[in-house]
């Protein structure tokens, strides 16, 4: 097997530049522009300190008198959420996690291929390896962010909350203390940093380990190399069953602290891993075109093809039981979840986008056996779906933290291209350091015959 590496080039460089660049520019932009309902949560903010807990967050409602209540003070929160710096902060926030969650995706598509024993993947294995260098930066950016933005995005993190001779003691959250802190409620958080730190140390030495194993697999050969990297894939996947599921309660689902879903680990998963599988068609097909991966063939394009359609249903399966399962129960402490969502004048279109983008489009573009196989449809649902699952988590955790004052403009657009282009870059940095194909991987014929 040729050992073909991938080429890095100025030029590619030099796009990836000019893309963060003009991410600093909307941003910028955003920052000066800042849209014209911003000035009353501007206003707001000089006496938020008295309201915010009072009117933002209350106890458990129990009749129909109190959702009313509780959606009129969710509201009066809004009003009050903050102007273009809080927005920032939640963009800032959004896309750490939408990034994290790529590179996790890296490491669990590449650890199912070696526990599985999969051999009609051995082709492309090294774009999820190069995908998953982004853990380390993603969980440094994680938790400075967090100690950047913590109060303006995780309700929470306030102290006064966990007292109960303060007016803003709250008895629902000081209930989940033990979540968020060792002890008492109210002071540093170090239950929930502990996890992160552990979550993202577990999940960098894993990724390291396979990738030490795979790049020795290259140099030296022989069956032994695969075999361990089966075992340590298995214990990754052991570990990202459990950290997935609360990193996704940790960094999303406590935004909104008193609402919870006992499917929400695996609707962030979902929305994961379609996005993660979305990503690695994309770099094969543009490789593809670039004159790389020849050994790669339709029939290998046809299977990623499948795992998108697939995915992108399994995500509408996740979303639509959730959804259905409290709209029809019409809880009112679970239903306002999606009454900000869909009854809102701010959030109900890009709540409609998020299906229409995310199930409809690429189960109706990818249904037939050749768009599978085409470069162009390929290319057109996984840009569709990495975009569509971008509003999806902005959906996630926009109304939670900026309530009415949310909007998607040139902030929230500026911020992912800087971050998009920082993960490419990082992405494609490391796919030119080794071989594109694993030239020792025992599989190699398994791949080179597969066909359907």
């Amino acid at each position: 097997m040729a050992n073909e590496k991938f080429d890095f080039s100025a030029g590619l460089k030099k796009k990836i530049f000019i893309a963060f660049a003009v991410g600093a520019v909307m941003l910028l932009i955003g920052a000066l522009n800042p849209q014209s309902n911003e000035h009353h949560a501007e206003e707001a903010d000089t006496h938020a300190t008295e309201e915010h807990h009072d009117e933002g967050h209350g106890s458990v409602i129990t009749d129909s008198d109190d959702f009313q209540a509780m959606t009129v003070s969710d509201e009066a929160e809004g009003e009050h959420a903050g102007g273009w710096f809080k927005r920032f902060k939640v963009d800032l926030w959004i896309n750490n996690v939408y990034f994290t969650g790529l590179a996790l995706i890296g490491i669990f598509f590449f650890a199912i291929q070696y526990a599985a024993q999969a051999g009609w993947s051995a082709y492309i294995v090294r774009i999820p390896l190069a995908m998953a260098h982004w853990i380390v930066p993603a969980g440094i950016l994680m938790l400075l962010t967090w100690f950047f933005v913590n109060h303006d995005v995780f309700h929470w993190t306030h102290s006064d909350l966990y007292d109960p001779s303060s007016s803003h003691y709250d008895e629902l959250i000081a209930g989940k203390s033990g979540f968020f802190f060792f002890g008492e409620g109210g002071g540093f958080p170090t239950f929930f940093i502990a996890r992160m730190v552990i979550f993202f140390a577990l999940w960098a030495w894993l990724f390291s380990r396979l990738k030490k194993l795979s790049l020795a697999e290259d140099e030296l050969g022989g069956d032994s190399y695969w075999f361990k990297m089966r075992k340590v894939s298995a214990i990754f996947l052991v570990i990202f069953a459990v950290s997935s599921s609360v990193s996704a309660w940790d960094w999303v689902m406590s935004v909104d602290t008193h609402w919870f879903s006992t499917m929400f680990g695996w609707y962030v998963f979902a929305s994961w891993f379609v996005t993660g599988l979305a990503f690695i068609t994309l770099v094969t097909v543009l490789l593809k075109e670039a004159g790389y991966l020849p050994q790669v063939t339709s029939n290998h394009l046809h299977d990623l093809g499948k795992f998108v359609f697939a995915f992108s249903i399994f995500w509408t399966y996740i979303w639509f039981s959730q959804f259905l399962l409290i709209y029809y129960a019409n809880i009112p402490e679970e239903s306002v979840y999606f009454v900000e969502r869909f009854l809102s004048d701010k959030y109900a279109p890009f709540f409609f986008v998020n299906i229409i983008m995310n199930f409809f489009f690429p189960f109706l573009a990818l249904m037939t056996r050749d768009a599978k196989r085409l470069y162009v449809f390929l290319k057109m649902v996984c840009i569709v779906v990495m975009l569509g699952h971008f509003i999806d988590f902005y959906l996630m955790m926009t109304p939670g933290t900026m309530g009415e004052n949310g909007f998607f403009g040139f902030t929230e657009i500026g911020m992912y291209l800087m971050f998009g282009s920082a993960f490419v870059f990082v992405v494609l940095k490391a796919l030119s350091s080794f071989a594109l194909v694993p030239k020792n991987h025992p599989m190699l014929g398994e791949a080179k015959h597969h066909h359907i």
